[in-house]
């Protein structure tokens, strides 16, 4: 299913890093709430990391020592996951302490060369960051 860019070294996504003020909410709502299992951790107190993984290759990288989520920012808007069900998605995220921001909704993006429909869902995640539930065949 992946694909090399051809000439460019690069094999896709790695991992996503977020900074939290609460590790072990953070740690729990992905590893617990969502399914993600724990690949690697290291360090203590707010020097510690965990990277959790998300399947396929994906890892969603947290850190301690962050700030609270009302003092965030920055240019992260969004991180998308894959999912081939996307309100089951969304549910467990909610029962795992996430907020629903955007319900779930069929959209259709008007792109090139044709329109692409997808499903989608938005919630906020116990550390603050906007997580985006991604429904689609072709993408």
């Amino acid at each position: 299913m992946s694909e090399k860019l051809t000439g460019t070294g690069i094999e896709g996504f790695h991992h996503v890093a977020l900074r939290t003020a609460d590790f072990e909410a953070a740690v729990a709502f992905y590893r617990d709430g969502l399914g993600f299992a724990e690949k690697i951790s290291w360090g203590e107190g707010d020097g510690r990391a965990v990277l959790l993984d998300a399947g396929n290759g994906n890892y969603v990288e947290i850190f301690a020592g962050g700030l609270a989520a009302d003092e965030a920012s920055g240019p992260f808007l969004h991180f998308a996951l894959r999912t081939d069900d996307c309100d089951a998605a969304l549910a467990r995220a909610v029962a795992a302490g996430a907020e629903v921001t955007v319900p779930p909704k069929d959209v259709t993006i008007p792109s090139r060369p044709s329109t692409t429909p997808v499903r989608i869902a938005f919630c906020r995640a116990p550390a603050g960051e906007l997580i985006e539930f991604f429904q689609n065949e072709a993408t």
